[in-house]
C-alpha cells in the first residue's frame, strides 16, 4: 500500500470509530465518591479517637505550658533585624562576617545591660522601627512605651580617615547624659572607595 493509501485508511478508520466507544464515566464517578466518603469517615474516626484518648490532665498542662517570649529575646531579634536592614545588601555582602562576629554580639550585650538596669520596666521596652536611609546614622532606639521615654539610641556613622579610607563606627547614646556622649560598640573597615548609601 502506498503512502497516500495508508493516510486515507487511517483517516477513514478514525472517522468510522469516532463516537462508537464511550467509557462508562458514571461507574468511575460512583466508585470515586465511595472511596472519598470512606476515607473521610475513617479520618474522622481516627481524629475523634485520638482526641478522646488524651487525658484531661495532659490537655490542661499543654495549654498552661505555652512559654511567653522573654522581652529580651523579642527586642534582640528586632535589634538584629534593624541593624542588618540598615546596612543593606550591598554593604552586608562585604562585611557580613564582622557584623555577625563582632558588632551584633556587642549590641546584644548593651541591650541586655540596659534591660537589666530597667528591671521591672523591661517588659515595657521596645525597639523603634523607623530607619534613616541615605546617610543618616540612626539604626534603632530603645524606649519604654509605657512612659514614652527613650533610653538609648543606637547609631552607625561613616568615618573617613586620611590615608586609610572609610570605617563604619557603631555606637550608642544614653538618655542619662541627654544623648550627648558617644558610647563605643565597634568599628568595621570598608575600603578607600565611598560606601553605598544605607539600605541599598
Amino acid at each position: 500500500m502506498n503512502l497516500w493509501g495508508r493516510k486515507i485508511f487511517v483517516i477513514l478508520i478514525s472517522v468510522l470509530t469516532l463516537g462508537l466507544y464511550i467509557p462508562p464515566t458514571e461507574l468511575a464517578a460512583e466508585s470515586a465518591d465511595k472511596e472519598m466518603t470512606s476515607e473521610d469517615s475513617s479520618e474522622e474516626k481516627e481524629l475523634s479517637l485520638s482526641i478522646e484518648d488524651i487525658p484531661d490532665s495532659v490537655e490542661s498542662s499543654t495549654e498552661s505550658e505555652k512559654p511567653d517570649e522573654e522581652p529580651f529575646d523579642v527586642i534582640m531579634a528586632q535589634a538584629k533585624e534593624q541593624t542588618i536592614t540598615k546596612m543593606g545588601p550591598k554593604i552586608l555582602e562585604k562585611i557580613d562576617a564582622e557584623m555577625t562576629e563582632e558588632i551584633l554580639p556587642k549590641i546584644e550585650e548593651v541591650v541586655e545591660m540596659l534591660l537589666t538596669q530597667a528591671d521591672e520596666e523591661a517588659p515595657y521596652y521596645e525597639i523603634t522601627e523607623q530607619l534613616s536611609p541615605g546617610y543618616g546614622e540612626k539604626i534603632f532606639n530603645l524606649y519604654n512605651y509605657r512612659t514614652n521615654e527613650e533610653t538609648a539610641r543606637f547609631h552607625v556613622r561613616r568615618d573617613k580617615r586620611p590615608g586609610e579610607g572609610y570605617w563604619f563606627n557603631f555606637h550608642y547614646h544614653l538618655s542619662e547624659d541627654n544623648f550627648a556622649k558617644h558610647h563605643f560598640i565597634g568599628e568595621i573597615y570598608w575600603e578607600k572607595n565611598t560606601p553605598p548609601k544605607w539600605m541599598s
